[in-house]
C-alpha cells in the first residue's frame, strides 16, 4: 500500500469514528440524565394507571402467584414486575434506563401514580410500572412467554408456536460503539483502496510512458463506469496515443528525409568525383553540382514550411485575404509554367470567388499553387488542367476544385497521397518532387479552418477539392 492509500485511510478513518463518537457520546449521555426526559421509557397515561392498581392490588391480596396470573392473561397494558434483586416476575428483560425512570416517578410523587412498590404477602416487594408501547413491543417480542407448568409450580418456555429459545440480554453501550468501529474501519479500507488503486495505476502508467512505453492501459480498465479517475485514465491514453502518433510521424518523417537527401548528395558526390578524374567534363560537372544543389535547397526549404506549419505558424496575426486577386495571380503563373510544358490551364468562375478569407495571404497561396502545379505534373502532353471556383451564399465556403487528366491515384492512396514523401506504387520515377507539396496544402487549409480531399474523377484524372470558409463577399456590409 502506498502513503497516498494511508492519507485517505486515515481520513475516512477520523471522519468515522468522530460521527461514531459523537452519536454514541450523545446517547450515553441522554441515556445518564433521565431526568431531561424522566417519562420516555414508562406509559404515564390513565389505562396505565388503571393496570397498575389492579396490578397492585392482586399482588397485595392474591399474592406472586396471583399476579403471575394476571400478567400472562393480559394482552394490553401488561405491567412489569421488578424485585428488589432487578428480576421481573416472568423473566422478561427489563433496562436500566427504564428502572432508573420508575424509581425516578416512585421517587416524585405525581398526581397519577403509574410507578407503585407493594409488598406481596410473602414478604417479597415488587416494582410495578408499565413501559412505553415502544419499549414493551420490542421487549415482549424478546422475552418468553409465561404459561403455567403442567403442575402450576414454574413457568413453562413455551410460546403460541413452541418452545422459545434462550432469552437475550440488553446491549452494553460498548457492543454498539464496538460495531460502528468495526463497520468504520471495513468502510475506509474499501473507500481508501477504491481511491487509491486508480491513482496509483495512473502513477505505474506514467513510469512506463517515461521510459518509453506509450501502449494503452485504461481503455477497458473502467468500463463503462464514468467518474473522474476513469475519465482520466482515457485522457491519458489519447495524450500517449497522441504522442506515439507524433513519434512515429518524426521518425517516418527522419526516415524519409534521409533517403530523400541520400540520392542528391550521391550524384553531387559523383559529379565531384568525375570532375577530377576528367578534367574536360568539369562544365557538365559543375552543371549537375548545381542542378542537385538547387533540388536539396527545395527540399529544405519544403521541410522547414512543414515543421513551421506543424508547430502552429497561423499563430502570427492574420489578414483578410482577397481570394479573387489570389487566385487570379495563381492561375497566371500556372498558365505560364504550363505553356512550357506544352499543357494548359483552364479557369472557371472568377466572379465567384469575390469573396474575403481571414488568414495568411503567403501560405494560403503556396497551399493552392502546390495543388495546380501537381496536376500540371502528372497531366500529360497537351492535357487540360481546369481551376473551378464556386461559392455557395447560404453556406459561407468557397470550393476549389482543382482536376486534371492523369493517371489518378489508387483508391487505397487517397487519403495517403496528403503524407509526407508519399509515393504511390505506379508513380513515374521521372516525376520531379519530394511528395511534399499535398502534405503542405493540407496543413495550411486546416489551419485556415478548411478542408481538403482528392477523388478520382470517373473518365479519368484526379480531382482536389479545398474548401474555405468564407468571411465575407465583397461589397457585402
Amino acid at each position: 500500500m502506498g502513503r497516498l492509500f494511508w492519507k485517505f485511510f486515515l481520513s475516512i478513518l477520523l471522519a468515522q469514528l468522530a460521527a461514531t463518537v459523537g452519536i454514541g457520546g450523545a446517547i450515553w449521555l441522554k441515556n445518564r440524565n433521565p431526568e431531561r426526559s424522566p417519562t420516555a421509557d414508562i406509559d404515564t397515561s390513565p389505562p396505565a394507571e388503571m393496570a397498575i392498581n389492579a396490578a397492585a392490588a392482586t399482588l397485595e391480596f392474591g399474592g406472586s402467584k396471583a399476579l403471575r396470573g394476571l400478567l400472562d392473561s393480559m394482552e394490553r397494558h401488561r405491567v412489569y414486575a421488578v424485585d428488589d434483586k432487578g428480576h421481573e416476575l416472568l423473566e422478561r428483560i427489563v433496562t436500566p434506563a427504564m428502572q432508573v425512570e420508575a424509581y425516578y416517578l416512585l421517587k416524585h410523587e405525581q398526581r397519577h401514580r403509574v410507578v407503585r412498590q407493594v409488598r406481596a404477602k410473602d414478604g417479597q416487594r415488587y416494582l410495578l410500572f408499565l413501559p412505553s408501547a415502544e419499549h414493551q413491543q420490542g421487549l415482549d417480542s424478546m422475552a418468553p412467554r409465561w404459561r403455567p407448568a403442567g403442575n402450576g409450580t414454574g413457568p413453562d418456555m413455551r410460546g403460541p408456536g413452541g418452545p422459545r429459545g434462550p432469552r437475550f440480554e440488553p446491549l452494553t453501550p460498548w457492543v454498539p460503539i464496538i460495531a460502528a468501529v468495526l463497520a468504520s474501519t471495513l468502510m475506509a479500507v474499501l473507500l481508501a483502496w477504491y481511491f487509491s488503486r486508480p491513482i496509483r495505476a495512473l502513477r505505474q502508467a506514467f513510469e512506463a510512458a517515461a521510459g518509453g512505453d506509450l501502449t494503452p492501459r485504461f481503455a477497458d480498465a473502467g468500463g463503462k463506469r464514468r467518474n473522474e479517475l476513469n475519465d482520466l485514465g482515457r485522457d491519458f491514453d489519447r495524450m500517449t496515443a497522441r504522442l506515439r502518433k507524433l513519434i512515429d510521424g518524426q521518425t517516418r518523417l527522419l526516415h524519409d528525409v534521409s533517403h530523400e537527401l541520400r540520392s542528391p548528395l550521391a550524384r553531387l558526390q559523383a559529379a565531384i568525383g568525375l570532375a577530377h578524374q576528367q578534367p574536360d567534363k568539369t562544365a557538365a560537372s559543375m552543371e549537375r553540382i548545381e542542378r542537385e544543389s538547387v533540388r536539396m535547397d527545395k527540399l529544405v526549404g519544403e521541410l522547414l514550411t512543414l515543421a513551421r506549419l506543424e508547430a502552429g505558424a497561423l499563430g502570427a496575426p492574420q489578414e483578410e485575404i482577397d481570394m479573387a486577386e489570389l487566385l487570379d495571380q495563381i492561375g497566371g503563373d500556372a498558365r505560364f509554367e504550363a505553356a512550357s510544358q506544352q499543357r494548359s490551364v483552364v479557369q472557371e468562375g472568377e466572379a465567384e470567388a469575390d469573396v474575403l478569407v481571414l488568414g495568411q495571404a503567403e501560405l494560403l497561396g503556396r497551399a493552392i499553387e502546390n495543388v495546380v502545379r501537381n496536376a500540371i505534373k502528372h497531366s500529360p502532353e497537351g492535357g487540360v488542367v481546369q481551376l473551378q471556383l464556386r461559392c455557395l451564399p447560404d453556406a459561407q465556403r468557397l470550393h476549389i476544385r482543382v482536376l486534371d487528366r492523369g493517371p489518378g491515384v489508387a483508391p487505397a492512396d487517397l487519403e495517403a497521397i496528403f503524407r509526407p514523401f508519399f509515393r504511390a506504387n505506379d508513380t513515374h520515377k521521372s516525376t520531379d518532387g519530394h511528395g511534399l507539396g499535398l502534405a503542405i496544402a493540407q496543413h495550411v487549409v486546416q489551419a485556415h479552418g478548411g478542408s481538403i480531399v482528392a477523388s478520382n474523377r470517373p473518365d479519368g484524372g484526379l480531382c482536389v477539392e479545398i474548401v474555405l470558409p468564407v468571411l465575407q463577399r465583397r461589397g457585402a456590409p
